[in-house]
């Protein structure tokens, strides 16, 4: 006759067994992150006849993240460089998917505008057709009213051609004002009428701030450039590599090596007129950056404000020991500026 005792230890391996199944695979509403990788862009940029002689490269920093599980959630415990975050309320892993694509799409096409203008050569041919919706805050007047995939096209019947035209233009109202906003949807156009209110709490906006409930507003618009230039960037999404894009691409529109003989890693949005703003987990990108070796990371400044991405960069730098340069980045020009400056490295000086 089989023992009481072995003849349910099966069932106890079996509830384990699920329990840690159960640990590691149930979803929680929350996204987890750690630190991802420094990739070098050489690879991922080609403009038609460029420059690719450098002595050094640049990197572009990510962030890897998943749905938190219980397990994740646990171990984001143990170090400063993991994090979690709640997940968007308002979309679908496929529209945060699709929304990712959206922006890292709209931010290559920034960082050639920008690139380009900068060089001063070649042609740039642009023509805008409104702002894309990427996402809607729940509660908001937004909801119902706007889908993701909308083309914003007007604003008090007056035309509007950038992301940034739109955000400046919706700022200037207060709470509880109303705002008609001409719309597009496949090829149907209409009108809206929206009213301001009070960001929600889990939005993490500041105290006071108003909006309509559209997040994550995209440039709709078609850009030739002369010579062509294409970035192949994988399975990488959203924006915050648009400085190091444009870096790129500049070095080789001018066939000048900025990068010295150095590892240079940053990150960063950009918009058209170069202008670079700010991303999520500058400290965890500083981790990344310092496993590659790079010499220098370029962050965005912020204009100083408190809090910053170079300020969370700097204290990061400070806690691991990194020997990395962390370098406040306001403009494209900037960094094209301190890079010009930098002494060739003295092991890639030729005689």
């Amino acid at each position: 006759m089989e023992e009481p005792q072995k003849r349910f230890a099966w069932k106890r391996w079996l509830v384990l067994i699920l329990v840690v199944l159960l640990l590691a695979r149930f979803e929680l509403p929350y996204y987890y992150s750690q630190p991802g990788m420094a990739q070098t862009v050489d690879g991922m940029v080609e403009v038609e006849s460029g420059f690719h002689d450098d002595s050094g490269v640049f990197m572009l920093t990510t962030i890897r993240s998943a749905k938190a599980t219980p397990i994740l959630a646990f171990w984001s415990l143990f170090s400063d460089f993991r994090s979690l975050y709640p997940a968007p309320t308002n979309m679908s892993d496929d529209e945060y998917d699709m929304r990712q694509t959206m922006l890292m799409t709209g931010s290559q096409e920034d960082a050639k505008i920008a690139a380009y203008q900068a060089a001063d050569i070649g042609n740039v041919t642009i023509e805008y057709d409104g702002v894309y919706v990427t996402g809607i805050v729940d509660g908001m007047s937004a909801d119902g009213m706007i889908e993701p995939g909308d083309i914003i096209e007007q604003v008090n019947g007056e035309e509007i051609q950038t992301a940034e035209d739109l955000l400046q233009k919706l700022s200037e109202f207060q709470l509880d004002d109303e705002v008609d906003l001409g719309i597009k949807r496949e090829e149907e156009r209409f009108t809206r009428t929206l009213t301001f209110s009070e960001f929600p709490e889990q939005e993490q906006i500041e105290a006071g701030r108003v909006g309509i409930g559209i997040s994550g507003p995209v440039t709709n618009r078609s850009v030739e450039l002369n010579p062509p230039v294409t970035i192949s960037a994988g399975a990488i999404g959203g924006p915050s590599a648009g400085l190091m894009f444009a870096l790129e691409i500049y070095s080789q529109l001018e066939e000048i090596d900025l990068t010295k003989g150095y590892n240079i890693a940053g990150t960063g949005t950009i918009n058209e007129d170069g202008q670079v703003g700010p991303i999520g987990g500058a400290n965890q990108k500083i981790v990344a950056a310092d496993r590659e070796g790079a010499d220098f990371f370029l962050v965005p400044n912020q204009a100083g404000a408190p809090g910053s991405n170079f300020e969370e960069a700097s204290e990061a730098a400070e806690r691991i020991g990194t020997d990395m340069v962390i370098v406040p980045i306001d403009t494209l020009d900037e960094a094209l500026a301190f890079l010009k400056g930098l002494p060739q490295k003295e092991s890639e000086e030729k005689p």
